[in-house]
């Protein structure tokens, strides 16, 4: 028989990955992400005689990064609103070899309400079902089904540029290289 200290060692190394890039879909930030990860494996710990005996031990621990993730998206949003009383935003550099498409893809999942983009993470970055889904967020399958549609719908919208984006890139792009905008340039 393994100590619970073994258990949980394994349990960490099977699913240390998985929880991590979970974090990271949820939050849009690998630094964020990997002190979440942390965080949840430290509530997984203190819980983990509850956490061994629950019928699905991975899905609790989604459970446990979902909601530290719905927490920290929340005062992470307080704290923007009480800065942007006294500063003017700004963009945030990128950093590292992330392609266009990909950070498309971050922003536009940010700009989902969470309950939406947890369901939208959970069914299709990690391709857990429905009723999996349910389980982890602590909501019926039924809303599963609606919030990842509507998610999915909502993301299609955001990432699919509308003529008038298209028009406003062109004119962006002539009037960066000097050119005139126009129907014939």
């Amino acid at each position: 028989m393994h100590s619970p200290t073994s258990e949980f060692h394994a349990f960490f190394e099977r699913c240390h990955g998985e929880l991590a890039r979970l974090a990271h879909l949820l939050l849009g930030d690998s630094e964020e992400a990997d002190d979440l990860a942390a965080d949840a494996f430290v509530v997984l710990w203190n819980q983990w005689d509850r956490v061994r005996t629950a019928d699905h031990p991975v899905a609790y621990a989604r459970g446990v990064v979902t909601n530290l993730a719905r927490s920290h998206v929340r005062s992470r949003t307080r704290e923007r609103r009480r800065i942007a009383l006294f500063w003017t935003r700004h963009q945030e550099p990128t950093r590292g070899p992330d392609v266009p498409a990909v950070l498309d893809v971050r922003e536009a999942l940010a700009r989902l309400p969470f309950r939406r983009r947890a369901c939208v993470v959970l069914r299709h970055a990690f391709d857990v079902s429905e009723r999996e889904t349910a389980r982890v967020l602590g909501i019926s399958t039924g809303t599963v089904k609606s919030q990842t549609s509507r998610g999915m719908a909502e993301l299609a919208r955001l990432l699919t540029p509308t003529e008038q984006d298209a028009a406003r890139s062109v004119e962006t792009v002539l009037a960066l290289r000097g050119g005139k905008t126009g129907r014939y340039t």
